[in-house]
């Protein structure tokens, strides 16, 4: 890498973002908004792809065949990323989840550094998942049935304070949602990876996914916020969804596949799940003919629960900081772990 290091800001960031960039070290900024997608909406990072012409298209490569760093991948061919970047060392993702994605598009193959969103999209996924849950304890689909039919009845509600919530992946995001159901007075049981210790003061006990079928039960709330690895695929599977006992409350923040979508979907329509409040689908964007758009017990997110109006400031919060880590050669944040996935 060269003294002053190329960084291809290869998303749509707002100039004053691109401008703390530039001025947080001695660098050169590569950055073509017109070249990459169009956000459709704040700190959208997938945006309307646009169509390059032949000169836009070699400026773009030039770019990427310069850079030393990248913010976010190659939107355009990300399987062609460490051919078109021969100097491209590290790249930072605006995604905590990037998994699927690097092992789809062969990024795990060189020795591309690669390091994640991890944690800046917790607070907001973790108030996701309590709104969510508490959507069905409060039975806020039953008060706005009465509001529309203008009739007034009173009623009783449930509390969140003495459930029994597991919550199944214990990363940064995981352990925002324990937190956040233990002030509220939830019973919270933590599952993690097998083998590994966690230390989450706001859990009554910590599991392994070797154990779920033990605490399903006895869940009144499941919260998913584990990342999607092998290992995780189909985790929670039609065995384990008839585990849960009438009434449960699925909130899913992790991804789709995590989940077998299909008895879920039967779980909700029979009515032996009270309701489940999903941001994540196994297909995205959720067909129009999926039972899960009309069902009254079933509250969809379409994969937006992270995106807070303060997450560009946040991640550039984040690239600043490994931006100066790596130049230091120390350790960077969030470091993506090709043996595990995330």
């Amino acid at each position: 890498m060269s003294t002053v290091p190329k960084i291809l800001i290869a998303t749509y960031l707002e100039p004053e973002f691109v401008d703390r960039i530039a001025a947080s070290a001695s660098c050169e900024m590569l950055y073509a908004p017109e070249l990459m997608p169009q956000p459709e909406f704040v700190n959208d990072h997938g945006g309307q792809r646009p169509t390059l012409t032949d000169q836009q298209e070699q400026t773009w490569l030039a770019m990427l065949a310069a850079a030393d760093v990248a913010f976010d991948f190659d939107w355009r061919a990300p399987a062609e990323l460490l051919t078109n970047a021969p100097n491209l060392r590290w790249v930072q993702a605006t995604s905590a989840g990037i998994g699927g994605f690097v092992r789809r598009y062969g990024l795990d193959r060189g020795e591309l550094i690669m390091t994640t969103a991890a944690g800046t999209h917790a607070a907001p996924l973790a108030e996701f998942a309590l709104a969510g849950a508490l959507h069905f304890v409060k039975d806020v689909p039953g008060l706005q049935q009465s509001q529309r039919a203008h009739h007034w009845q009173r009623h009783v509600s449930g509390q969140l304070a003495g459930r029994r919530a597991t919550v199944v992946g214990l990363g940064s995001i995981g352990r925002r949602v324990c937190d956040m159901f233990h002030v509220l007075g939830a019973r919270v049981t933590g599952v993690g990876r097998a083998g590994h210790t966690y230390d989450v003061p706001s859990t009554e006990q910590i599991v392994s996914t070797a154990e779920l079928e033990t605490v399903l039960p006895d869940t009144d709330v499941l919260i998913l916020a584990c990342p999607l690895t092998p290992e995780t695929l189909d985790l929670i599977d039609a065995k384990r969804v008839a585990l849960l006992p009438a009434g449960a409350i699925v909130v899913n923040i992790a991804r789709g596949q995590v989940i077998d979508e299909e008895a879920l979907t039967s779980a909700l329509e029979s009515g032996h799940l009270r309701g489940a409040a999903l941001d994540v689908f196994q297909c995205e964007p959720l067909p129009v003919e999926s039972l899960l758009w009309d069902l009254p017990n079933v509250l969809v997110s379409p994969h937006s629960a992270s995106t807070a109006a303060e997450e560009n400031a946040v991640l550039t919060d984040l690239f600043i900081d490994n931006l100066q880590r790596f130049r230091a050669d120390q350790p960077l944040r969030n470091l993506y772990r090709r043996e595990f996935g995330y």
